[in-house]
């Protein structure tokens, strides 16, 4: 039996989230839909962008990439119980639903449907080897052609449609997704509410509140002396708490982080460093960044109202109140930057002083300063090594081919702004 976890042309409305990071492996509620369906038993294969395959093989070995040389494999035929959207939450509703169409046997073919989307076909009359000719470009066609006449499942599947619906989805699962890992993962109760990994530390001094929700500090993570913790929340494995931090609820950290500040209702991926004081507010931050001492981002406006979003790819109407920013991998901030509500920024970007519109990928920002220069790709590859060193991470030729890869694919923001100079 196999799954096919596939990426539809709307994985790059999510930019700049997915623009390095494959769909499958965003962070939400603690979770990614590639821990979800690892869980499952059955082969699992991903159709990802092509430029992230060789990020895809070495680093989610889990999910095997759809090419000619897994098809060489006899007997694969068209053994595809289900095509899975990328784009589909991590929660337990969603968990329940997957489970359940793998699990039903001579189900008649059918497709789940997301709004205007697809988020999954059970029983697709394609084979491995017809999938595998696919690129990501030319999915979408034919999987609309080869449903248009199938039913339509009761079942249900969310699925992320636009960035900022990841901040509210880790807010609105967050707890839920706790309980089932507190449910499955051998973690000891240091105290009501507060479960904790092995080898994890907490300082003395440290204020826990789990009246909202469980508080999770998985394995070999560190909490710092005279620090609030408010769940629901969660601290990856090897994540770093500073002294006097201020970690408030719906919080999910991913591992080997090291947060400081004040932090409330936002996703940071991980290997990202927040340890200075500062606050970050309904945000997400991707992996590999760098926020400066005192960088602080608004996630309310002066008005109370809503906060639109406007992305590299166009505008959206998010009906949220509290939305900080939305920052793509690599990127990094100097000390006192003030990011203004609902920002977005790029991958590979430097950011100084006030950030009061989007910033694209590979831009030196310092507007405030009269100054937004283009970044080259070698400039940020060179900064990976050093990164990549002081974390004991060896740089890969995959590595740097990504950094190559997310800058030509990321041209098309430079060039819609007027204020980029060589």
């Amino acid at each position: 039996m196999t799954i096919v976890v596939f990426e539809d042309q709307l994985c790059d409305a999510l930019a700049p989230i997915t623009t390095g990071r494959l769909a499958a492996t965003i962070t939400c509620g603690s979770y990614r839909l590639l821990d979800l369906v690892s869980t499952l038993g059955v082969e699992i294969y991903g159709l990802s962008r092509r430029y992230m395959e060789p990020i895809q093989a070495i680093d989610f070995p889990e999910l095997k990439v759809l090419n000619e040389v897994s098809m060489s494999v006899p007997g694969q035929g068209s053994n595809i119980k289900l095509m899975l959207n990328a784009r589909v939450i991590p929660n337990e509703a969603n968990r329940m639903a997957i489970q359940k169409m793998v699990s039903d046997s001579g189900t008649q073919p059918c497709v789940v449907r997301d709004r205007d989307s697809i988020a999954a076909i059970v029983n697709p009359p394609w084979t491995l080897e017809d999938v595998a000719r696919l690129e990501q470009s030319e999915l979408q066609v034919p999987l609309h052609t080869i449903t248009v006449d199938m039913q339509t499942s009761e079942l249900m599947l969310a699925t992320f449609a636009a960035p900022h619906e990841v901040i509210a989805a880790n807010m609105q699962f967050l707890a839920s997704n706790l309980e089932r890992r507190i449910r499955e993962n051998p973690y000891q109760q240091r105290e009501d509410g507060v479960f904790v990994g092995e080898g994890a530390s907490i300082g003395q001094y440290v204020i826990c509140e789990t009246n909202n929700g469980p508080i999770v500090i998985d394995e070999g993570a560190k909490i710092g002396p005279y620090s609030l913790l408010r769940g629901p929340l969660y601290i990856g494995k090897k994540c770093k708490i500073l002294e006097h931090s201020a970690i408030k609820d719906n919080v999910s950290l991913g591992h080997t982080t090291k947060i400081g500040g004040e932090v409330e209702a936002s996703v940071v991926e991980p290997f990202t460093n927040k340890q200075h004081h500062g606050f970050l507010g309904h945000s997400y931050l991707g992996s590999w960044i760098n926020l400066g001492a005192g960088t602080c981002n608004s996630d309310l406006k002066n008005t109370y109202g809503a906060v639109n979003m406007e992305y590299p790819r166009g505008k959206a109407a998010t009906g949220m109140q509290f939305l900080g920013c939305i920052m793509g991998d690599y990127s990094k901030s100097a000390i006192n930057t003030g990011i203004f509500t609902g920002k977005v920024i790029g991958v590979c970007s430097m950011m100084y002083g006030f950030i009061t519109s989007n910033v694209p990928s590979f831009v030196n920002y310092a507007r405030l300063f009269g100054q937004v220069s283009t970044l080259p790709a070698e400039v940020m590859i060179a900064t990976q090594l050093r990164m990549f060193a002081r974390r004991q991470v060896v740089q890969r030729s995959c590595d740097i081919q990504l950094i190559l890869d997310m800058y030509s694919t990321t041209q098309y923001e430079r060039d819609q702004s007027r204020d980029i100079t060589d």
